[in-house]
């Protein structure tokens, strides 16, 4: 009897234990969450410098409708390029936040994609574009040099490049349209400047 009476009371102190420790984790997490706010996503290209004006371009999106890359925008917005595959499975769970994002923006959103045309008809099927425009070009890719997909670029209403990176997440995302904000375009900016502040 006096054994199992020990054996609950060492149970419940672990019990306890786990408790605190965990409070302390949640703890951190939050402090971690606070440190790291949006910045831009990561850089990988080599393509037009962020406060260059971007390539224009001229030339049909998919459905045959005449699209403009590059320049100042017709209806005064920022409009975010997002450069994607048929087949990527991380653009496919991206889509609907990219909507999403977009309405709540009010920014336009260009979706430049390369591959085979049965690839794009299959994946169109199963994608309402609502407002977003479609454009299938290798040669917009290659100007920009964009050498991983989904990959994000925001163009101001001049058709000045302010942010881009790679936007494998939401949080990418969000954080090319937070760059003007910050003043941080890229993470290689914000990790420079507390590199600079931390000397």
């Amino acid at each position: 009897m006096t054994f199992l009476i020990a054996s609950n009371i060492l149970l419940w102190v672990a019990v306890l234990g786990l408790v605190v420790v965990m409070l302390g984790l949640m703890r951190q997490v939050g402090l971690l969450h606070e440190r790291s706010s949006p910045m831009g996503a990561m850089i990988t290209d080599h393509g037009p410098d962020i406060g260059d004006k971007a390539p224009e371009f001229e030339l049909p999106d998919y459905f045959g409708r005449s699209a403009r890359i590059g320049g100042a925008s017709t209806d005064g917005r920022p409009t975010l390029l997002m450069f994607t595959a048929p087949t990527c499975p991380v653009c496919d769970k991206l889509f609907p936040i990219i909507k999403s994002i977009a309405r709540a923006e009010k920014i336009g959103v260009v979706m430049i994609s390369d591959g085979a045309p049965e690839e794009h008809a299959r994946f169109l099927e199963t994608h309402d574009l609502g407002q977003i425009r479609y454009v299938v070009s290798a040669e917009i890719g290659m100007a920009f040099q964009v050498g991983k997909i989904p990959y994000g670029v925001l163009l101001d209403s001049d058709g000045v490049i302010r942010a881009k990176g790679l936007t494998n997440t939401r949080e990418h995302l969000e954080s090319l349209l937070e760059a003007d904000k910050t003043g941080f375009a890229s993470l290689q900016q914000f990790m420079t400047s507390r590199k600079k502040n931390a000397a």
